[in-house]
């Protein structure tokens, strides 16, 4: 078996060992190329790739079985004219990105719950504050977006005894916590959150889910955390919540253009905290061991795992 491996001169460098490493570790035999130039297009069997590898046309590789992505997210993968419709697409699901991410939501929940931007500004003025926070089982939390890292984060501000509840755009049974659905679920939890954080996919259905008329539907001085796509939230709309009060602050770790532009109004904004888009980060040796085992997994002719739904974009 024939495994190309697509992505810039420093991340192949970097997978190379990983790969091969878990190659003998799960007994999953195939050569690896890490240049296309190597071998003829028709000859590769499984693509393991950067959406963003400076690949002129994925189509050549029509014949292949598998296109594994190293990206969780699938929006450049999918919006790619040249992505050959046979072969089986992947997304990455992998332990070091979710628990990243995990630790990210937890943390700028827990940062909003106790209030410690107020502390410091407190501190810096030599304010002494006397106010305590509720307990976190009596604040409510919103997760937008119950798949695999969306569910990881509920499953842990839960253990966290948050009085957390998700949604997802179809219905989600047997999950332990309140769960929502559709349209008439998203207006639902949003009403009774004090804390949201949206982590849903870039797709037609998402844009702009959070948008004047959603951020209207919050408690006043509510909080949002997007590690999800930058697309999800309409800037104009977060830039009125938070002028009128509706919103008391937002973290936004993802954005439309990124890096985010110099002159973006969200830089001077202190009710705005921005990362750069690090909230989950794929780890190489764990992204590796996952795209092996899909190989191991065709080689034995197992089902395979995280397969896209190219018509509902992940």
């Amino acid at each position: 078996m024939n495994v190309l491996f697509c992505g810039p001169g420093d991340q192949a460098t970097a997978y190379g060992p990983a790969l091969k490493k878990w190659s003998a570790e799960l007994e999953a035999p195939f050569d690896l190329f890490t240049n296309a130039a190597d071998i003829t297009p028709a000859d590769v069997d499984v693509l393991i790739a950067n959406p963003n590898a400076d690949v002129a046309d994925f189509g050549v590789y029509s014949g292949a079985k598998l296109i594994q992505s190293i990206w969780a997210g699938m929006e450049v993968f999918l919006g790619n004219p040249t992505l050959p419709t046979e072969p089986t697409l992947c997304r990455m699901v992998e332990p070091g990105l979710t628990e990243g991410m995990t630790d990210y939501i937890c943390g700028h929940v827990m940062r909003y719950h106790l209030g410690i931007d107020n502390h410091i500004a407190d501190s810096a003025n030599r304010v002494w504050n006397a106010v305590a926070p509720p307990l976190a089982r009596d604040r409510k939390v919103a997760v937008l977006g119950l798949g695999q890292l969306g569910m990881d984060a509920a499953s842990m501000l839960k253990t966290l005894r948050f009085d957390v509840a998700g949604w997802s755009r179809s219905e989600k049974a047997g999950l332990p916590y309140p769960t929502y659905h559709g349209r008439d679920g998203l207006n639902e939890i949003l009403k009774r959150s004090e804390i949201v954080v949206t982590i849903l996919p870039n797709t037609a259905e998402t844009m702009h889910v959070m948008n004047a008329e959603t951020f209207s539907l919050l408690p006043d001085g509510a909080t949002i955390i997007n590690p999800g796509r930058g697309s999800l939230i309409d800037d104009a709309a977060l830039l009125s919540a938070l002028d009128v009060g509706k919103l008391s602050h937002a973290t936004l770790d993802v954005f439309d253009t990124e890096p985010l532009p110099k002159d973006h109004p969200f830089w001077a904004r202190p009710d705005i905290t921005i990362t750069p888009h690090i909230a989950a980060e794929t780890r190489t040796d764990g992204a590796a061991k996952v795209a092996v085992e899909q190989i191991r997994r065709l080689q034995k002719g197992e089902p395979l795992h995280y397969i896209v739904n190219r018509t509902a974009g992940y």
